[in-house]
């Protein structure tokens, strides 16, 4: 979910959406925009890009109108408007107009940063929408959309979800819209898979846990299946190698019980018994192996080789002999 500062809201003078996560950057518009349109139903709603922001636009924008109008002027793409352009907002952010409220749209970053340091030190309301790139992150997305719904849904129920979906956030959030509708009670992980087999099946997720359990027919079937449906090369490299990262971080840990060991590895208990049943045939030598194939397929996929459905073949064929190195011994 968004992040918020302190100072929430939505009808503040000026709101700084910082990140490059679209449907959190649309949400954030989205709940300026409804929350001005509750204090008056004839608000008027303008959003520009930075080639249609040009210098002086601002200024004909927030001017007073002849009936006193409640305005919101969303400027997408922040981080890319003209220096020109720049000193008119930031002139605008010193002084801005009632009845008017700024949203601002950035990407974060070095681009542009004199913009996000002039609306932050002029005390904009600022909502946090960074890219979720970290499964852990898309998981407490799910998670958090349930508890916004006010449903309550297993933990292992959000994880088939996002095994299933994948990184589209969009299709996380519809997700759990359809389910919330259709579901009466709590939602388990049957009731996932109930809905979403054909996705789950064809998950990268999927082609990683059984490439790394040494099961190579099932994994070639999976990632051929993913493939088909659209998985991105690159969705099932992260897959295979967090996978085998797992079976390396555990292998190397000491014992103790799953909680401990899921607070010292970073790791929800529930993956912490999967991935001790996933390492029995691994050994050291075998998962160096493994992320050496992650590496060249990762590179493979991207621009490296000349066929990228290959170089994934070829590495979930050696991760799936590497599983089995220690009966190989």
């Amino acid at each position: 979910m968004a992040r918020k500062n302190a100072s929430d809201d939505p009808l503040a003078p000026v709101t700084l959406a910082v990140g490059q996560e679209e449907l959190l950057l649309d949400r954030a518009v989205r709940e300026v925009v409804a929350a001005a349109k509750a204090a008056d139903a004839d608000t008027d709603v303008r959003e520009l890009t930075p080639d249609q922001l040009q210098p002086g636009t601002l200024a004909e924008l927030v001017s007073p109108s002849l009936f006193a109008e409640r305005k919101v002027v969303v400027v997408r793409g922040a981080q890319d408007l003209s220096a020109d352009t720049v000193k008119d907002v930031k002139a605008y952010l010193s002084s801005p107009a009632e009845e008017i409220t700024l949203v601002l749209l950035h990407a974060g970053g070095a681009k542009g940063k004199g913009l996000l340091d002039a609306a932050r030190k002029a005390g904009a309301r600022e909502v946090a929408c960074p890219k979720m790139t970290k499964p852990a992150d898309r998981l407490a997305f799910v998670r958090g959309e349930f508890r916004t719904a006010g449903r309550s849904a297993t933990p292992e129920a959000c994880q088939a979800l996002v095994d299933a979906i994948g990184s589209d956030l969009r299709e996380l959030a519809s997700a759990v819209t359809q389910l919330v509708a259709d579901v009466d009670g709590t939602i388990d992980e049957a009731v996932v898979g109930r809905y979403y087999t054909g996705r789950a099946e064809a998950s990268s997720f999927t082609v990683a846990d059984r490439a790394v359990e040494g099961r190579t027919a099932e994994a070639l079937e999976a990632l051929r299946w993913s493939l088909s449906t659209g998985v991105a090369p690159v969705l099932i490299t992260s897959a295979l190698a967090q996978g085998v990262r797992a079976i390396g971080k555990l292998s190397s840990a000491r014992g103790g019980r799953p909680a401990d060991l899921a607070r010292e590895l970073g790791m929800p208990p529930w993956k912490i018994d999967r991935v001790r049943q996933q390492m029995r045939g691994w050994t050291p030598d075998g998962v160096a192996v493994a992320l050496r194939a992650v590496a060249e397929a990762d590179a493979g996929v991207k621009g490296g080789g000349d066929d990228p459905e290959y170089a994934l073949e070829k590495a979930v064929v050696t991760i799936a002999r590497a599983a089995r190195s220690r009966g190989r011994a």
